[in-house]
């Protein structure tokens, strides 16, 4: 079901006999009435309803079964990026205007409330919006669209062609940070993915390397730039036996962008940034701040769009400011300044000072004293120290292909540096 937070059921489809539509009417009673529940999983009686929002929807499945938590989920997020790639934003008014599509594709993916096929590229095959296809094209394509959903490859076509062969990689990293006051690290993590946009004719095959630990300790004993990956989750295209044997990524890559795999780093974590807080309350009308930035890269990288969330005492009036580097603005109804620095140099220091001024509140206010946050994002760095050792492709025309291959470190919420306040 998809159902609008206004509790209207926008969305309906049952597999099963023993749900009635009434079962919605369920659902908008104990869960979208009622601000207690929190969590995206709510058993009644024999009955557990797995909801997921977006934007103003709830996208909700319904089960009597004891089934897999993680599939139900998958499927409701998958759902929704299919939806996106149709329709764009998907809310109320996209559900309500493309209801027919919606129901096509729901059919399609789903037989008798089991996931099918549930790739993009598949999927718009032959579930088309566009204008009606003369019939002895539609009935060469259909036999082309039969191969490819029942195939080895359902992902991919095999008579794709392009003039300029090439693959593009992205290796995307997002540092998370939590660090005391006095600087020892708390917890300090990387949730990293591979995106790869491949424009490449036939069939290839692509061979992917990493300078993943156990590799590097299989072939070169006692390598100092070897990376431990936990978590690893590959796209369907990769062949996993043939990873598990040689640490070898190898795949049949769909057409166009998709995400080849996710991973997580827990250990020898680069930080980009050294944030070193100094925070001094003199009496009780004002507070003293010393914040110094440092880039912990080589020169010839630079982090831009860093942004630091400084925050102040709740009975703040006004802050004086002074910086050399960007912009420094104290926003009153968020408690905190805000600094904002277009580019730091690898190697390079930036100084902020300023000085709250305090109102004198007659019962003292307790000052929680939250973490000051750095979004930031560093190109061709890797937190986790992961490297591309090698992109081959291989099909049986020899054609010449061209590879690109960038990283980025980013952080957005997540890096954050705890702050000690001494009084003077």
């Amino acid at each position: 079901m998809v159902i609008h937070s206004g509790e209207q059921v926008l969305i309906s489809r049952l597999y099963r006999t023993d749900f009635k539509r009434s079962i919605a009417d369920v659902f908008r009673i104990q869960v979208i009435s009622n601000s207690d529940v929190r969590s995206p999983i709510i058993t009644l009686g024999s009955t557990s309803f797995f909801h997921v929002r977006v934007n103003n929807l709830y996208v909700v499945a319904v089960t009597k079964t004891n089934a897999n938590a993680a599939l139900v989920f998958e499927y409701c997020y998958r759902l929704m990026s299919i939806a996106k790639s149709y329709f764009g934003k998907v809310d109320e008014e996209a559900v309500k205007n493309n209801f027919v599509l919606i129901y096509e594709l729901i059919d399609e993916i789903n037989d008798f409330g089991y996931p099918q096929n549930s790739e993009i590229d598949t999927l718009k095959s032959y579930i088309t919006t566009e204008s009606v296809m003369s019939s002895a094209y539609a009935a060469e394509e259909s036999s082309k669209i039969t191969t490819q959903a029942t195939g080895a490859t359902s992902w991919r076509r095999g008579d794709v062609k392009y003039k300029k062969n090439e693959a593009f990689v992205d290796v995307v990293e997002t540092v998370n940070l939590s660090m005391s006051a006095k600087g020892t690290i708390l917890r300090a993590d990387v949730d990293g993915h591979i995106q790869m946009r491949a424009y490449l004719s036939g069939t290839p095959e692509c061979k992917f390397g990493l300078n993943d630990k156990l590799v590097i300790d299989k072939n070169e004993r006692g390598a100092g730039d070897a990376v431990e990956l936990d978590d690893c989750r590959f796209h369907q295209c990769v062949r996993l036996n043939e990873f598990d044997a040689t640490r070898t990524i190898s795949f049949i890559p769909p057409d166009g962008e998709f995400e080849l795999m996710r991973y997580r780093c827990t250990s020898n974590v680069k930080l980009p940034l050294r944030v070193i807080p100094t925070v001094n309350e003199m009496g009780t009308t004002q507070v003293s701040y010393a914040v110094t930035v440092k880039a912990n890269f080589g020169s010839k990288l630079s982090a831009t769009n860093v942004v630091l969330k400084i925050p102040t005492p709740l009975n703040t009036t006004t802050v004086d400011c002074k910086v050399a580097n960007g912009k420094a603005k104290y926003v009153p109804a968020e408690n905190l300044v805000v600094w904002k620095i277009p580019r730091i140099q690898g190697g390079q220091e930036c100084t902020f000072t300023a000085t709250a001024d305090l109102t004198t509140t007659t019962v003292r206010q307790v000052w929680a004293r939250p973490p000051i946050d750095v979004d930031f994002q560093v190109l061709m760095f890797t937190a986790s120290g992961l490297i591309v050792r090698f992109l081959k492709v291989f099909e049986k025309n020899n054609y010449h292909s061209i590879k690109w291959v960038r990283y980025l470190t980013k952080a957005s919420g997540s890096y954050q540096i705890r702050v000690s306040l001494s009084v003077s």
